[in-house]
C-alpha cells in the first residue's frame, strides 16, 4: 500500500476536524473509526461553545445540525430532602451569533463525517486500530485488522483512554482520579413540551447542572440539556470517588435515584427513554496531558486530555475541534517541508499555546484539585438548603433577624477552619 499523507485514529470531533482541514489542503487522508459510524460511541451530554472555534471552521459552524441554542443557564443544588435552583438568562444569548448549542453527537458527527468525505478524505467505520507502525525508530503508520497502513503522519484522536498515545510512549496509564464515568439517558419528548416546561421560545435551549446529594458525596454532578425533540439527562461520577465510597453504590442505582428526584422527574414526565449509555471521560486537566507529539505522530482531542471541568461549566468539544484543526495545520506544514520529525511537528504545541485551548487549560490548572473537595458535594449544598429553610420557614416562635439567622447557619457549616481552608483553595480557580 502506498504511503498516505495522514492516518487519523478516531472519528470524534478532533479526528473529523483534522481530517476536514487536511483534505481541504489537498492531502491524502484516511480516518479510521472503530464504531459503526462516527459519533456512534459518543456519550457527550452535550453542549458546544462555538464562539472560540467559529473562525476555525466557519462553514461547519454555520451549517451544522445543532439542536438548540442555549439561552438559559440553570444550577440546581440538592440536599437529601431539599433543593434550590438558580436560573440565569441574558438578552445577548437570544440573538445571533449564538454562544453555545446543545448537540446530539451521533447526529452531528455523522453529518460532519459526510462533509469530511466531500472534501476528499476517506472515513472508514468499524475499523479498530491495533498498533502503530514504526520505521527507523519513528511512527510510520498504523496496523488495523492485521493490515499495515503506512502514513507520513499519524494523528491520534482515539479518546480519553488513547491507546495510541500509550503505545507511542507519549504517556503512561493515568490514575483512576484522572477519570470519571459519564452516564447518559436520552428521552424523546415533543418540542412544544420542552419549550413550555423550560420557558423557552422555538429553537431556544436550556442547560441545567445539578450538584449535591445526587452523587452521595462523591466527586461529580448531574446534567440536563434540551435538544430539539429530546432531553439528555445524566451523571458524571469520579472513578476514584466511586472506588473509595463506603458503602459501595452501583452507578446505575445512582442514575435511577437521580431521575426519580422531583427536581429531575418534573422535566422528563411523560417522556420516553430512548437511549442509555456510559463512557469513561477525562477529568485530569492539564496535569494529565501526555506529550503531544513525537516523530511522525500528534495527539489531539480527548486523547490529549483536552477537557475542562470548571465547576459551573464543562467544556471539551470546542477544545477537540480546535486541537484537531491545529494538528492538521502543523501536519500540513510539516508535510510541505517533507519533515515530520518531532521538532517539525512541534509547531502543534506552539499553536496550541497561542490558542484559547492551552491558555484556558493553564488558567484552570487547579480545577480538579478544587473540585475534588468532598465538602463541595456535602457540606455546601446542606448549608445553602439549610439557610433557605431557616429564611422561609415561619413557626409560632418569634423570628431572629436575617443576619443572625444566616450567621448561626453559617457557623454550623462553613464558619470554621475547614471553611477557611476551602476559601484558600477556591482562590486557585
Amino acid at each position: 500500500m502506498d504511503k498516505l499523507d495522514a492516518v487519523i485514529v478516531g472519528g470524534g470531533l478532533a479526528g473529523l476536524s483534522a481530517a476536514y482541514k487536511l483534505a481541504e489542503a489537498g492531502r491524502q487522508v484516511i480516518l479510521l473509526e472503530r464504531g459503526d459510524a462516527p459519533g456512534s460511541k459518543n456519550v457527550t451530554g452535550g453542549r458546544i461553545y462555538v464562539e472560540p472555534i467559529r473562525g476555525l471552521l466557519p462553514e461547519i459552524i454555520a451549517d451544522a445540525p445543532f439542536e438548540r441554542h442555549v439561552v438559559k443557564e440553570m444550577l440546581t443544588v440538592m440536599d437529601d430532602n431539599a433543593s434550590t435552583q438558580v436560573e440565569y438568562r441574558h438578552d445577548t444569548w437570544c440573538s445571533e451569533p449564538y454562544m453555545s448549542y446543545t448537540v446530539l453527537r451521533a447526529r452531528f458527527d455523522r453529518w460532519f463525517s459526510g462533509k469530511v468525505m466531500e472534501k476528499g478524505a476517506f472515513v472508514i467505520p468499524g475499523r479498530r486500530v491495533d498498533d502503530l507502525l514504526r520505521e527507523d525508530g519513528r511512527i510510520a503508520g498504523v496496523v488495523a485488522g492485521g493490515e499495515e497502513i503506512p502514513a507520513r503522519v499519524v494523528i491520534a484522536a482515539d479518546g480519553a483512554l488513547s491507546f495510541m498515545a500509550e503505545k507511542a510512549g507519549l504517556r503512561t496509564p493515568l490514575r483512576p482520579e484522572h477519570y470519571a464515568l459519564a452516564i447518559k439517558e436520552v428521552y424523546s419528548i415533543d418540542p412544544a413540551a420542552i419549550e413550555e416546561r423550560f420557558g423557552l421560545r422555538q429553537g431556544e435551549g436550556a442547560a441545567n447542572l445539578f450538584m449535591g446529594s445526587v452523587t452521595r458525596g462523591m466527586f461529580g454532578g448531574g446534567f440536563l440539556y434540551t435538544n430539539q425533540d429530546s432531553l439528555s439527562v445524566g451523571l458524571v461520577l469520579g472513578m476514584r470517588s466511586q472506588a473509595d465510597a463506603r458503602p459501595q453504590v452501583e452507578s446505575h442505582h445512582l442514575m435511577d435515584a437521580f431521575t426519580a428526584r422531583p427536581e429531575v422527574a418534573r422535566w422528563i414526565k411523560g417522556a420516553k427513554r430512548e437511549e442509555y449509555s456510559a463512557h469513561i471521560i477525562s477529568e485530569a486537566g492539564i496535569r494529565g496531558m501526555p506529550a503531544l507529539c513525537t516523530d511522525g505522530m500528534l495527539v489531539a482531542g480527548d486523547a490529549a486530555g483536552f477537557a475542562l471541568n470548571m465547576g459551573l461549566t464543562v467544556r471539551g468539544m470546542e477544545f477537540a475541534v480546535a486541537s484537531g484543526v491545529l494538528a492538521a495545520e502543523a501536519a500540513h506544514r510539516a508535510l510541505e517541508k517533507n519533515d515530520t520529525s518531532k521538532e517539525s511537528l512541534g509547531l502543534y504545541e506552539r499553536l496550541l499555546k497561542e490558542s484559547f485551548v492551552m491558555k484556558d487549560m493553564e488558567t484552570f490548572r487547579h480545577a480538579q484539585e478544587v473540585l475534588e473537595n468532598p465538602r463541595l458535594f456535602t457540606v455546601y449544598p446542606k448549608f445553602i438548603c439549610s439557610l433557605l429553610k431557616e429564611v422561609f420557614t415561619i413557626t409560632g416562635s418569634p423570628r431572629e433577624g436575617l443576619y443572625n439567622t444566616a450567621r448561626e447557619v453559617a457557623k454550623r457549616y462553613i464558619l470554621n477552619w475547614e471553611g477557611f481552608k476551602d476559601f484558600l483553595t477556591l482562590r486557585k480557580m
